[in-house]
């Protein structure tokens, strides 16, 4: 069928179905009121392709005229079997597109040949997208419209702002709360996790109410365990809330539940804690008001045997009896629990229900805390990591999301390094930002002191609740360590010293260790090295945000610095797809081989080096299928200074808590001196015998604006934290024009590092990025002797010298880096590379650490 169209072939933005869905036949559409165009006003693209497709037999149409259309909403859901399938499937996420095409909106069911535009980000809001083939599902129960489904479509660029003020054509559509297009389930998930609640399902109206408990028989949870095999109907519990966990979704497609959902509370009264477990509808109507410390009475509740497998929080206080036999279950039905929330006044002593109980430790304790320990700890945000994801399972679909904080408390010059995992509070988790107040509950402690660098970070676990500036909570004014923290934190914003900040960027944590058996045997994966023919595979399956840390063997045989004032940090992917003539391996390779030597170095005088962001090149790939790959890194360390910024960090302090504090020696290091493009490169011997013959040559050494740690400023705090966040699932009209990304100063300057890398054979090589940070003093090892390990741990660490000696330079450390890179000619080394994909056709690949052979084992 695909030879009757003369339409665009599937390609990383441009894809299309030219054959009929089987699947399509299972829709449930929903009927509703069908608008129709003003005669006097300009005629609806979407309502004249509809009539095309009602006059056509195939129930498909390629539109005579392709108009670009606005995307408003990219809304997920899972899809159920129908009762036909014997076979039960895995996840199946069906994606509800709503357009625009500025007279009427309507949403759009997008074929799963298409879902890899939406894994990619590559089909997002906010963007143009032209629609070359179009076909409807009618759902034969139902009268009214049917709903148009996308087959083939082309994602274009960003717009700068686009009108909600458009009617949807469909009335259905605009029902609340909002239903998918297709399947039986009554509302939307996240678009990138299943933690997170969202839509218009989920309640947050839930007040406390108070009771006459004349009438009301209570029974205690000990008294409740002893008896309840022997009960049908159980008297009221009233208890605390102690924890909350996340949320869990459990939806198959062979599951026809309407709300699958699952969340634990941990509750006690006076004579021990209990799990109690929430079940699917009762989630949506409950779960955003039931808020740790609240006093609940329960009725109507059932009891069942507990799990013995499940790991319980540890109880708040150790003298209350800890519960493990039975667990007790709210349902909307068999029977229908009555939850009511008990107002705080109307509490009474005699009650005897247990108070919350943190357990804060300050950053100056966290040394002496033993691995697996659970703390709070109170802060202010200093630096805040983009949101990444990791998949649960490998060949899965669900992912969970996470992004690395770092929290200042003033007791060490070390912040807090934390793993923050989504915790169910999307409100909270897509809104945190440096020099916000930062609370956190139940962190784990994990650490590893037989390493090198010794590992010391803390993340979160199921019950993990967050609270920042601004959101209710209870900031337990009364504890010691949050006194300290209060009284710390005013001094230190009173003299404008919290403002060296920093926001996003690629983060290369948790280090690994020193050698290759001790990382072996702390990662759990399936197949340790990743063959070099394989990279690009790797590369292409990853989906967006989604970060992986891959080990390949090779020899480093290229190295060459991009000093910061000539290194482009930007590329779109349009000009990608664009770049249809791209020079060849070997063209690239001869123009390489004209640079002129010098000592062992080659040295361009004719300006910067090519670091541009430039197309990934594969001898046997169609152009359809090339990328664009960057790289970016950075650690919590101090950068190189930077001329143009040294004037705005003479307030810093050495006893500043922050992650990319300035020295005052670096100040001025380069203080007057002229701005000079410099570049260092040298090539093997090896090299030069091989680089013509190759098979292929992978370039990954891009650099992109995503991939640098900015500056953080509370102007544009909005637009920042947009940035660094996922991809959101609905259009969100910017308040005013908004800046580019690249506006904002690095947190970086020393320039970064293109490596080449041959494979053992001689028939591959790839390009990765390398970028150092400057640091006057090592922060997580003191045993760091050579620039080489420097290298190996992506950060460069210069010598110990007195105070009135100068830093050295950028071009003495770029000289020094590949200096030590050069002792590892023709060696057989193994690179331990950070891989992510950044979504709309770019990938950011970072060389994170080098074994060589005297520390493979």
């Amino acid at each position: 069928m695909s030879g009757e169209l003369d339409q665009p072939q599937a390609g990383p933005s441009h894809a299309g179905l030219h054959r009929r869905n089987p699947e399509r036949n299972r829709a449930a559409v929903p009927g509703g009121v069908i608008r129709r165009a003003n005669a006097q006003g300009p005629r609806s693209w979407i309502q004249k392709v509809l009539e095309q497709i009602m006059d056509s037999p195939l129930q498909w149409v390629t539109p005579s005229e392709v108009v670009p259309v606005a995307v408003l909403a990219v809304q997920r859901y899972l899809l159920e079997d129908e009762p036909r399938d014997t076979i039960p499937k895995p996840p199946l996420y069906c994606y509800d597109v709503t357009i625009s095409d500025g007279v009427y909106q309507e949403k759009c069911y997008l074929d799963p040949s298409l879902n890899f535009l939406v894994y990619k980000n590559i089909l997002k809001v906010g963007i143009e997208m032209k629609i070359f083939r179009v076909s409807c599902l009618y759902n034969e129960r139902r009268l009214g419209q049917g709903i148009l489904c996308m087959d083939n479509v082309h994602c274009g660029e960003t717009l700068e702002t686009i009108s909600l003020e458009t009617p949807f054509r469909n009335s259905a559509h605009e029902e609340i709360p909002e239903r998918p297009l297709r399947g039986g389930k009554s509302h939307y998930l996240a678009l990138w996790n299943n933690e997170d609640p969202y839509g218009d399902i989920w309640l947050t109206n839930k007040q406390p109410e108070e009771h006459n408990f004349n009438n009301t028989k209570i029974i205690s949870l000990s008294h409740l365990e002893m008896t309840w095999n022997n009960r049908r109907n159980f008297p009221a519990l009233l208890v605390r809330i102690l924890h909350k966990s996340r949320l869990r979704y459990y939806g198959k497609p062979d599951k026809n539940m309407i709300e699958p959902y699952q969340t634990f509370l941990e509750v006690a009264d006076s004579s021990g804690t209990v799990s109690v477990i929430m079940w699917n509808a009762l989630c949506p109507e409950w779960y955003k008001s039931l808020q740790v410390g609240l006093v609940l009475l329960l009725q109507d509740y059932s009891v069942k045997k507990s799990y013995p497998l499940r790991l319980r929080p540890l109880p708040v206080d150790p003298q209350i009896k800890l519960i493990s036999t039975m667990e007790v279950c709210l349902n909307l039905r068999d029977p229908p629990t009555n939850i009511i929330i008990i107002p705080e006044r109307q509490v009474k002593p005699e009650w005897r229900l247990p108070k919350l109980n943190h357990r804060f430790i300050t950053r100056s304790e966290l040394d002496d805390m033993p691995e697996k320990q659970i703390c709070d700890i109170i802060g202010i945000l200093v630096f805040v990591g983009r949101v990444q994801r990791s998949k649960k399972k490998e060949n899965c679909e669900d992912f969970w999301s996470h992004r690395w904080i770092h929290i200042a408390d003033g007791t060490s010059e070390q912040p807090f390094v934390v793993e923050l995992f989504s915790t169910s509070q999307p409100e909270i988790f897509e809104n945190i930002c440096p020099m916000t107040y930062f609370m956190c509950t139940q962190l784990k402690v994990v650490r590893n002191d037989t390493q090198v660098p010794k590992l010391l970070y803390l993340t979160t676990t199921n019950e993990s609740h967050v609270f920042i500036t601004g959101h209710r909570s209870q900031l337990c004014a009364n504890d010691i360590k949050v006194k300290n923290f209060i009284q710390w934190i005013k001094t230190k914003t009173d003299s404008g010293e919290m403002k060296n900040s920093v926001i996003g960027g690629y983060y290369p944590y948790p280090p690994v260790p020193e050698t290759f058996s001790k990382y072996r045997s702390s990662v759990k994966v399936e197949s340790l090295l990743t063959a070099i023919s394989e990279v690009r595979k790797e590369i292409e399956d990853l989906q967006y945000r989604e970060q992986k840390r891959i080990a390949i063997q090779g020899i480093i045989t290229v190295i060459k610095y991009i000093p910061h004032s000539s290194a482009t940090e930007s590329a779109s992917a349009s000009e990608t797809l664009r770049n249809g003539n791209r020079p060849s391996t070997s063209q690239t390779a001869e123009r390489e081989s004209q640079s002129q030597e010098i000592n062992g170095k080659q040295h361009q005088e004719n300006g910067p080096m090519s670091s541009q962001c430039s197309q990934t090149t594969y001898t046997s790939l169609s152009p359809t299928k090339k990328k664009r790959i960057v790289q970016g890194q950075y650690t919590k360390l101090v950068p190189l200074p930077q001329p143009e910024t040294s004037a705005q960090t003479k307030g810093n302090k050495p006893d500043m808590p922050s992650i990319f504090q300035r020295p005052e020696s670096t100040r001025t290091s380069m203080h007057g001196k002229a701005r000079k493009t410099i570049s260092h490169r040298w090539e093997s011997q090896l090299w030069r015998e091989k680089k013509f013959g190759l098979v292929e040559h992978l370039h990954y050494s891009c650099v992109y604006p995503e991939s640098i740690p900015r500056k953080f400023t509370l102007e544009h705090k909005d637009f920042l934290i947009q940035q660094y966040n996922s991809q959101p699932a609905k259009y969100i009209p910017p308040k005013e024009r908004p800046p580019k990304l690249n506006d904002f100063k690095s947190a970086r300057s020393l320039g970064h590092f293109e490596v080449t890398i041959l494979g053992l054979n001689h028939e591959i090589a790839v390009d990765v990025a390398f970028l150092p940070m400057y640091c006057p003093e090592d922060i997580r090892t003191s045993q760091i002797d050579t620039l080489l390990t420097c290298m190996n741990y992506s950060c460069v660490y210069p010598q110990e010298g007195s105070g009135n000696e100068r830093v050295p330079g950028p071009r003495a450390i770029a000289g020094d880096i590949i200096k030590a890179v050069t002792e590892l000619d023709r060696m057989h080394v193994v690179c331990i590379l950070d891989i992510c994909n950044l979504g709309n056709n770019k990938v950011e690949v970072y060389l994170h650490k080098i074994y060589s052979p005297d520390n493979i084992y």
